[in-house]
């Protein structure tokens, strides 16, 4: 084999060697990647079935439901809601009208079901995603509010 025909060989074995390597790290790195939804997004059904996100909001008052160590609860950003079912040990700081983010996969019921729950850990945190979703829901509330006086006081 010539000198030229190795050195060719030699490129094509390394650029098919780098390719591979990447080709590899972009598969891990997309299946690591979890997006965040609000209540709102996943009832307009911008939320996938079956992958892996966060659903974050407020936790409804008086929809908690225990059964051991399964729970149901209801999640909301104001505006709509989300139903969840998480099995396992709840933190600490769970609590019903709290800030809460669940990782999991949303069912084809409608159902959210939690492998993660996360509640917030003092009163001036939460995630910038679920804060931005209630900022949202809140402003469509307002306007909406704003919409029904006008017609009401014609």
């Amino acid at each position: 084999m010539k000198r030229r025909n190795k050195r060719i060989l030699l490129v094509v074995g390394l650029l098919g060697a780098i390719g591979v390597a990447v080709g590899l790290v972009l598969n891990a790195f997309q299946s690591n990647l979890v997006f965040f939804y609000s209540p709102s997004q996943i009832a307009a059904n911008e939320a996938p079935i079956g992958h892996t996100f966060r659903l974050g909001g407020l936790v409804t008052a008086g929809s908690v439901q225990r059964d051991g160590t399964a729970v149901r609860f209801i999640v909301t950003d104001t505006l709509k809601t989300t139903a969840v079912r998480y099995t396992g040990i709840l933190p600490d700081l769970f609590k019903e009208g709290k800030g809460v983010v669940a990782q999991g996969q949303l069912g084809a019921d409608g159902v959210f079901v939690a492998r993660e729950v996360l509640a917030k850990h003092d009163e001036n945190y939460m995630p910038p995603e679920a804060a931005d979703a209630l900022k949202r829901a809140r402003a469509a509330n307002e306007k909406l509010g704003a919409t029904l006086v006008k017609e009401d006081g014609k």
